[in-house]
């Protein structure tokens, strides 16, 4: 068992998924506390493209794990792919996003191999010569370090926003790429995957949006929802929400950020009128900037927010989407 990282990046379609960018920073941040080498690898049909993209980072090396049983994706195919790959690779610490598709098949692939996995990682520690594993635990409360007690391979996702993508450090040169071809039998791939499923034509990832304008209870009625979405239109954002909007209809399910909704990290999220409870806070302390507008001082929200303006969202945000419109215009 070498002293090594491995990064499985993730890729739909041909598309980095964005968020590998900050499984890459993580692994950097390891490898830095470590001095353990550092690799990473991408799973498809054909994914010499994305290998080529992620060898501009800080890596010692990339393969491009190829099969046509890899597209489109299915849990089968990626489990006994992967598995060939680690096995023969034998790295010592394998870390992946914690996506939807990284939940499929990981679980597959840990049991397979008689391994266990640190999920929904927001952090790592190196101490003595262990690392640990930081997760949240009844909905963000507490926070535990864990580690491991079985043989390595260790197997660890990270949650989104857990690290940030644009700090993930360029290599001096590009790193070496070599393709993998992996023997997936006939017969391995019990299931015909169909399209993703969306819930509606406008069914958005919010996890791959840039810039958020969120609503919570204090827009007060559906109706108002229109001046939080007029800023979002301004601002080019996604608009979201918590909880209590979107169980009450007022926006579809999957503008729902929190615990049980999605996890995002944009570079900006604008929360209108959230009060800030914990199972929205763990939705969306990735941001790298929070702007927070509520008329109670007293808000959580503003425990993590950046910029606080204490105030009646209803004063405040018309005068921010023609300002918002005035700087379009004159750029």
């Amino acid at each position: 068992m070498s002293d090594k990282i491995l990064i499985i990046v993730e890729q739909r379609e041909g598309k980095l998924n964005r968020v590998s960018w900050e499984t890459i920073a993580a692994g950097q941040a390891i490898a830095a506390a470590t001095g353990w080498t550092l690799e990473a690898a991408v799973a498809g049909a054909g994914p010499a493209a994305i290998a080529a993209e992620i060898a501009g980072k800080k890596l010692a090396k990339v393969y491009a794990i190829d099969s046509p049983r890899l597209e489109p994706y299915t849990p089968d195919a990626f489990a006994a792919g992967l598995q060939q790959f680690i096995t023969a690779r034998q790295p010592k610490l394998v870390l992946m996003p914690h996506t939807y598709q990284v939940r499929d098949f990981v679980p597959k692939l840990a049991t397979a191999m008689g391994r266990a996995v640190i999920s929904d990682c927001i952090g790592f520690k190196h101490e003595g010569g262990k690392l640990l594993f930081t997760r949240q635990m009844f909905q963000g409360k507490l926070a535990a370090d864990v580690s491991f007690t079985s043989d390595a391979p260790w197997f660890v996702t990270f949650q989104n926003g857990a690290f940030r993508g644009d700090q993930a450090e360029a290599g001096a040169s590009a790193a070496p790429v070599e393709t993998v071809n992996v023997d997936i039998p006939d017969g391995m791939v019990r299931t015909k995957p169909q399209p993703p499923f969306k819930e509606a034509k406008q069914a958005v990832d919010l996890t791959q949006a840039e810039l958020i304008v969120a609503v919570g209870r204090g827009i007060k009625e559906q109706k108002n929802i229109e001046i939080a979405k007029q800023l979002a239109d301004a601002l080019g954002a996604e608009l979201a929400a918590s909880r209590p909007i979107c169980d009450s209809g007022w926006l579809p399910m999957d503008r729902q950020v929190g615990s049980s909704g999605q996890t995002v990290a944009p570079k900006l999220y604008l929360a209108l009128g959230i009060s800030g409870a914990i199972q929205h806070i763990v939705g969306m302390k990735g941001a790298r900037s929070i702007i927070a507008i509520n008329k109670d001082s007293e808000a959580p929200i503003f425990e993590i927010a950046d910029y606080a303006v204490v105030g009646n969202l209803f004063d405040v945000v018309p005068p921010l989407i023609e300002e918002v419109k005035k700087a379009k215009a004159g750029g």
